[in-house]
């Protein structure tokens, strides 16, 4: 055998070698496990502790450690638990301290929230005495949950390449709820939960990404470490940083071993044998493909094309679409100001009338799985139906679009050379429509160039606003990173609607709420509850620089007057009583210099990009 055949034949073995340890399933590291096992014993102590604070035999400051060191416990592990039950986690283990619906049949019945995050809003509010009840029912509810899910849990077979994929999406869940606060709404105790995370993540990385080629994502562990615990208070902290020196770092290096050893997991859910709107392949954070636009529509990325895209730009401009002949989509969704219309709300094709709402950018609107502010719309076709059936807007139907379009020798043409076939269908014609309005993506702002190391930052106040943003202005546990709307990571696929009490004048000396109800009158009729009264979407702040007035009745003109509006706590915060306000009424205590550079942040994710009408 000569040297040639040699090489060839080592270069064989090291294939074959590393093809098996690929398809091999790796049982979880045994120390995972074990955090797995510690946390029941530390909620069992939990469940102790609540009992004998509300029996008076302990102080406050001991239900406070017990639930610190139970969340601190319960981080450790988060990773793998919220990877393979997310619906449970978020239900009975760490969701949000917000009342929900569950629904029975059709009827829609409210829930108390359970979990972590709602004891840790307990245990620091100002009479912890007055709610002892409710924290030991609470408590005693988690253990119980808890102990389920473990049951559950030894069961479930855990490979490595399931472990690189949860690792990379905790790296996500750290920066967008931890270190933002969303996940401690009581305590604020975000860094140390994040630096129990991060270790073990380390841990667990060294067991799935062994020897030399793990060697840069350790290192790189042992920095972030190192840099999260240093002393530093919550509001001081530097999240920007923590995501452009720490994180994103972390998450790629952490793609180009999941690459090397367990390339088909992330291929198979990126191709979409497991659909998510995650994209497992992607190397930033604010990368423009962080997100897979395709999850959030009927369009899939095999019908979609250049050719689907110029026809659905076509339609958009074109004002036939409209009953009157006066009206297009880009009348009220102008890329001029942003893909919206610069109007408190959007024109009709009645003169001198108004639809009922603001027009929110459709810039990034592909990124939600509900629409309009009242989320009465499903998927972005649905959207476009209720414009085209709504009677202050096109006021007509696909068969009069449809005979339109077909009277049009050009529009014939167009429709058989992008399906290859002739025909103008009521599918085709959505699907045209779908494809525009999913192009019309924007990440590629100052803020995100500089974030992924492309360009300087030509402000400084900008770092000053980001920190703010995401740290003590409380902006960034709504509008979630780093689409900044209410699509809630780490799978972005649920968006958010918060009761914030918006005004209907800010200017007018005796204030009053805007009576417009949102959701609650949004016609699904599985939602119909009070607790959705005055609950709007949260939309994205993206180029929101370009999409003045702001909320969803335009009653605000600037973005001065929106940061006042929240740094004196909304409606309740104005004095007004605002059924289940979901934003905190406390004053943010924001400074002038600090609500500035609060604007400057907002104005560096300007990116209109290269949208232009025909």
């Amino acid at each position: 055998m000569n040297a040639a055949d040699k090489i060839l034949l080592l270069i064989a073995i090291a294939a074959v070698t590393l093809f098996a340890f690929k398809q091999t399933p790796a049982p979880i590291d045994t120390g995972v496990r074990k955090d797995i096992a510690a946390l029941q014993t530390t909620a069992a102590a939990l469940e102790q502790t609540a009992q004998a604070f509300q029996t008076g035999k302990v102080g406050i400051d001991s239900l406070r450690a017990i639930v610190a060191r139970t969340r601190r416990q319960y981080k450790k592990v988060e990773f793998l638990l919220a990877y393979y039950y997310p619906e449970y986690v978020e239900e009975y283990i760490n969701g949000a301290p917000l009342l929900h619906l569950e629904r029975y049949d059709t009827r829609p019945v409210v829930r108390n929230p359970e979990g972590l995050q709602t004891l840790d809003e307990l245990a620091y509010t100002s009479d912890g005495r007055a709610v002892a009840l409710q924290i030991t029912t609470l408590a005693q509810r988690f253990y119980t949950r808890y102990k389920n899910l473990v049951a559950g849990f030894s069961d479930q077979p855990v490979t490595a390449a399931d472990a690189a994929l949860a690792l990379r999406l905790q790296l996500v869940r750290i920066f967008t709820l931890g270190v933002t606060g969303f996940d401690t709404p009581g305590s604020v105790h975000a860094l140390p939960e994040a630096a129990a995370s991060l270790a073990s993540l380390q841990q667990i990385a060294a067991a799935i990404f062994p020897g030399e080629p793990g060697t840069i994502l350790q290192q790189s562990f042992t920095r972030t470490l190192h840099y999260i615990r240093q002393p530093v208070a919550f509001a001081d902290f530097d999240r920007l940083t923590f995501l452009k020196d720490h994180i994103n770092p972390l998450y790629k290096e952490s793609l180009r071993l999941q690459q090397l050893f367990y390339p088909e997991a992330a291929q198979a859910a990126y191709i979409g044998q497991y659909p998510q709107p995650w994209n497992p392949m992607s190397a930033d954070l604010f990368a423009a493909d962080f997100l897979d636009p395709y999850f959030y529509t009927g369009l899939t990325r095999a019908e979609d094309s250049d050719a689907l895209r110029t026809l659905g730009q076509t339609l958009f401009y074109d004002v036939r679409l409209s009953h009157t002949g006066t009206m297009s989509c880009a009348s009220c969704h102008d890329p001029a100001q942003g893909f919206a219309d610069a109007r408190p709300r959007a024109q009709s094709n009645i003169q001198g009338v108004t639809v009922q709402r603001n027009a929110p950018t459709l810039l990034n609107a592909v990124y939600a799985d509900r629409y309009f502010y009242d989320l009465r719309a499903f998927t972005l076709e649905q959207q476009a139906e209720h414009v085209i059936f709504n009677p202050r807007e096109f006021n007509t139907a696909h068969e009069e679009i449809l005979r339109k379009l077909e009277q049009d020798k050009a529009y014939r043409a167009q429709f058989q050379k992008t399906f290859s076939s002739p025909g103008i269908t009521r599918e085709r014609f959505a699907k045209a429509l779908s494809s525009y309005v999913l192009s019309l993506r924007s990440f590629n702002s100052p803020f995100d160039r500089y974030v992924r190391g492309e360009a300087a930052l030509a402000d400084t106040a900008i770092r000053s606003g980001f920190n703010l943003f995401m740290g003590k202005a409380n902006c960034g546990t709504c509008h979630f990173a780093p689409v900044f709307s209410g699509l809630s990571p780490p799978e972005y696929r649920k968006n958010e609607s918060e009761i914030l009490g918006v005004l209907q004048d800010p200017a007018a000396r005796r204030k009053t709420l805007d009576p417009d109800n949102g959701r609650l009158d949004n016609q699904v009729f599985s939602e119909a509850s009070w607790i959705f009264e005055r609950s709007f979407k949260t939309t994205t702040v993206r180029n929101v620089a370009l999409t003045a007035p702001y909320f969803h009745n335009g009653a605000y003109k600037t973005l001065e007057e929106v940061i006042d509006f929240y740094n004196n706590g909304g409606g309740t915060g104005h004095g007004l009583e605002v059924k289940n306000q979901t934003l905190a009424a406390d004053s943010l205590h924001l400074s002038v210099s600090e609500k500035a550079a609060l604007i400057a942040f907002l104005h560096s994710l300007t990116d209109p990009g290269g949208y232009d009408p025909q």
